[in-house]
Order: C-alpha cells, then sequence, then structure tokens
C-alpha cells in the first residue's frame, strides 16, 4: 500500500500579501485627508465659525487623535502582511507604537465625546456609542497586551485585530453615510447614529471573520505536519 505525502498549505503569493494593507489604507483614506485638512486649518490660523469652534477653542485633544489614528491605522494596516508579521524584530517595534498609539486614539476619542459641544446632527446616543467603542477598544489593547506576555500569540493578534477595527470606523462611516445623507440629509441624528453605529458593527463582524479564518489556518498546518511527521 502506497501513501501520498501531506500536501503542504497553500501560500499567499507575495503580490497576494499586500492586498489587505492596500485595501485598508484606502479604506482609511477619507478620514485621514479630513484630519490633515483639520490640522491645516488649526496650524494655519483658522476663521472660527460653528463648525470648527469646538476644535479652535480646545484643539490638543483633536490634535492627538488625528495623529495618533493616523499612525494606529497606517503603521497597523502592516501587521496583516504575512511576510512582515513573521519578522519578530519588525512586528515588536511596530507594536510598541500602536498599542500606546491605539490607546491614545480611544483616549482622546472618548475625551472629544465627553466635553466637546455636539455638533449638528450629533446627539447624546452618537456620544454614547462613541464612548462605548472607545471602551472597548482600550479593553481590546489591554488584553492584546496581556496576551503577549503571556506568550499568547494567536490571542494577542486577535485583540489587536478587534481594536484595529474599531480604530477604522471612521473610513467605514464615510461609506454607509453617503447614502444615508441623500436619502435623510446630512444633519439627521438618528439615521448619523444608526450608520456609524452600524459601521461599527461591521468591522467587528469582519474582524471576526479573519481571527476564525487564521484559526483555520493554523489547525490544518498543525494536522498537516502531523501528517507528516506519520509519514515521515
Amino acid at each position: 500500500m502506497t501513501t501520498s505525502p501531506a500536501r503542504t498549505p497553500a501560500r499567499t503569493s507575495p503580490r497576494g500579501q499586500w492586498l489587505a494593507p492596500a485595501g485598508l489604507i484606502l479604506l482609511s483614506l477619507i478620514p485621514l485627508l479630513a484630519g490633515a485638512a483639520r490640522l491645516t486649518e488649526l496650524t494655519g490660523g483658522a476663521v472660527v465659525t460653528p463648525a470648527n469652534a469646538r476644535f479652535v477653542e480646545s484643539p490638543i485633544p483633536v490634535v492627538i487623535h488625528i495623529v495618533s489614528v493616523t499612525v494606529f491605522s497606517l503603521l497597523g494596516a502592516f501587521q496583516f502582511v504575512p511576510a512582515l508579521r513573521r519578522r519578530s524584530g519588525w512586528h515588536r517595534g511596530a507594536g510598541r507604537v500602536l498599542i500606546p498609539a491605539g490607546a491614545l486614539t480611544a483616549l482622546s476619542g472618548m475625551w472629544m465625546a465627553v466635553f466637546y459641544p455636539h455638533p449638528v446632527g450629533d446627539g447624546v446616543a452618537l456620544s454614547l456609542l462613541r464612548l462605548l467603542f472607545g471602551a472597548v477598544m482600550l479593553v481590546s489593547l489591554a488584553y492584546a497586551i496581556r496576551a503577549i506576555i503571556r506568550r499568547k500569540f494567536a490571542e494577542h493578534g486577535a485583540w489587536m485585530t478587534r481594536a484595529y477595527a474599531i480604530a477604522m470606523g471612521a473610513g467605514t462611516q464615510a461609506i454607509v453615510l453617503i447614502p444615508g445623507s441623500i436619502i435623510f440629509g446630512s444633519h439627521d441624528e438618528l439615521s448619523r447614529t444608526v450608520l456609524m453605529g452600524a459601521a461599527w458593527v461591521i468591522n467587528l463582524a469582519i474582524a471576526e471573520l479573519v481571527i476564525r479564518g487564521r484559526a483555520r489556518r493554523r489547525r490544518r498546518q498543525t494536522t498537516t505536519r502531523r501528517a507528516t511527521l506519520v509519514l515521515s
């Protein structure tokens, strides 16, 4: 009786590895450009208007938020490249930047939700959602730190993926708010609250699919290695 060697799972092509970070950077483009415009406005002596008064009067929180979320979203996108993730030195170095950047993103966002006056179209319900998802992001980062201390690398990656999904909410919100603005108007409080909350939920649902996909691949690789040992 002959036995065939166990098949090794196909690896993603070098070019294919960059599809995920390219898509994530593209998703973050609208909020990042808006943030860059806001920084330019604040550093260039902007004329105070009802739309920007809260930022002009208290610029530090929004500046911290824009800078930290820019670092977190762009650098975090490259953590989805398997070749880079396998380079432990690069991965650890990036993580030491990403975790504080993520914490500043969440904390500054929560500060603004509490202390900045609500713009037209935002209300208490949306502020509560921002606080909720900001808190979930902080908890995810805390669990990610705990996991890496315990050398539970898969668990660490799962919690960082969840934190990243929440941070990328603004990109998804920019997309889902377009039809909402056309149908309900750009300042309709209920539709904005529902759609912005839905964007965070969508991102977290996709994150869970990614996490489960990684777990399945790890199980297949473990099974393949065991089969190879048996047949060798």
